[in-house]
């Protein structure tokens, strides 16, 4: 059997869908976890200067030229879209994490994921006051389920700071971070 001709035929690559790419590297990082193959993962969903459409959810523009709406309703509309749709492809990812069983408990429960942005206002380009959300209980280590506010100019990296602590790096400080952050752990 040729199976040359079967390769060539097939679609092999990168998805050309937003959807199939996320839930593809998603896949793979819960594969990533679940054989221990690494604890830890990095993926960034869009750069901050993406032009990338959303031809599945309806909105046919680019998602950063968006974010300079200027007060328009009916681009923010169109970025809220967007950021729904980013949420549930987040929240789809999480349930994976959450039904794969891992010794007495699950991969979402032996983990810390964090999903958010660099910007909390593109319009205004705004660095502080980021909405973030960490996943999972890291083992242990996190209280799941509260709603925290830190102090504003609170460096994002202090999260960070945090989580690589906890993994047993001790580093002076990652970024831009001034320290760690108090209110996380149980």
């Amino acid at each position: 059997r040729d199976w040359s001709s079967d390769v060539c035929s097939s679609n092999f690559g990168v998805p050309t869908e937003f959807p199939d790419y996320y839930r593809l590297m998603t896949d793979m990082m819960v594969l990533a976890f679940k054989a221990d193959i690494t604890r830890i993962s990095t993926m960034m969903i869009g750069r901050e200067g993406s032009t990338r459409p959303y031809p599945e959810i309806g909105v046919a523009d680019g998602h950063h030229p968006l974010t300079h709406h200027m007060g328009n309703m009916e681009m923010l509309d169109k970025v809220r879209k967007i950021n729904t749709h980013h949420a549930t492809l987040f929240s789809e990812f999480i349930q994976k994490l959450k039904n794969t069983p891992e010794g007495d408990s699950n991969l979402l429960d032996r983990s810390l994921i964090v999903y958010g942005g660099g910007l909390s206002d593109g319009n205004q380009h705004w660095h502080d006051r980021l909405p973030t959300v960490l996943a999972g209980r890291g083992g242990g280590f996190v209280s799941p389920g509260r709603h925290i506010i830190y102090q504003r100019e609170t460096p994002v990296t202090n999260l960070f700071a945090t989580m690589i602590e906890r993994i047993g790096v001790r580093p002076e400080h990652v970024g831009d971070s001034t320290g760690r952050l108090a209110g996380l752990s149980l």
